[in-house]
């Protein structure tokens, strides 16, 4: 079996290193980056399983490595975020990073994190044979993970794509917010994490670029329903 391949960028050499010793005594192939431009050039033309970008780096730090991105980035993104620091998550998740981790965080626990990640990508990949689903001036592919909204192309990362499918998946129902972090973050939903939340108001912001209809409803305190279009 191919070991994982993950790529760190974080200008913290002694923690990187150490790192280093632990994911690759677990299995992983890690190649690590001490500087975002660097980081982004590698992000830009090696592929990865997955990339854990450090936020707080100077010259080019963790958001604008993600602006330069772009979120048209099919490789998930784990954020290290300062401990505390709700608005560099919130940012992070809003320029299209995956999931967050707070610093100082237990290896153990960022390992954790790292296969709960690649599980779902493993799982995203079983599903690419399920057929087209079109409702309500939306339509997403599995197999080429492309989504449209009354035709026009939408980017999605990997995590909005997988959470939108799921929503889709449950046609007029409610998702609940603890079904979409197991389901698709692969992890129980944690007390005041706003990352589900994020990702919604992310796929929200790119369909409103050409549909004012209201897709997704909140069911406040609840969860999510996709809207047929039809009520």
């Amino acid at each position: 079996m191919t070991a994982a391949k993950l790529l760190l960028i974080d200008d913290d050499q002694e923690l990187s290193e150490l790192l280093s010793e632990f994911l690759t005594s677990e299995g992983f192939s890690l190649t690590c980056c001490f500087d975002g431009i660097t980081g982004l050039e590698q992000a830009k033309t090696t592929d990865y399983d997955l990339i854990l970008l450090d936020v707080m780096m100077p010259g080019l730090n963790g958001f604008d490595v993600l602006k330069a991105l772009g979120g048209k980035h099919l490789t998930p993104i784990l954020m290290l975020t300062a401990k505390g620091d709700e608005s560099d998550r919130v940012l992070g998740l809003e320029l299209g990073a995956d999931d967050y981790l707070a610093k100082p965080y237990n290896p153990k626990e960022l390992l954790a994190r790292i296969k709960a990640i690649l599980r779902r990508v493993d799982i995203l990949t079983n599903k690419t044979k399920s057929q087209p689903i079109q409702i309500n001036g939306i339509e997403l592919s599995p197999a080429s993970r492309e989504v449209t909204c009354l035709t026009k192309p939408v980017l999605l990362t990997g995590t909005e794509f997988e959470m939108l499918h799921l929503l889709m998946e449950n046609l007029d129902t409610i998702v609940s917010k603890e079904m979409l972090s197991e389901q698709v973050l692969n992890r129980p939903l944690m007390a005041f994490d706003r990352s589900i939340d994020m990702h919604i108001s992310n796929i929200r912001r790119k369909f409103q670029q050409f549909s004012s209809e209201e897709k997704i409803k909140t069911i406040r305190g609840v969860g999510y329903v996709f809207m047929s279009g039809d009520k």
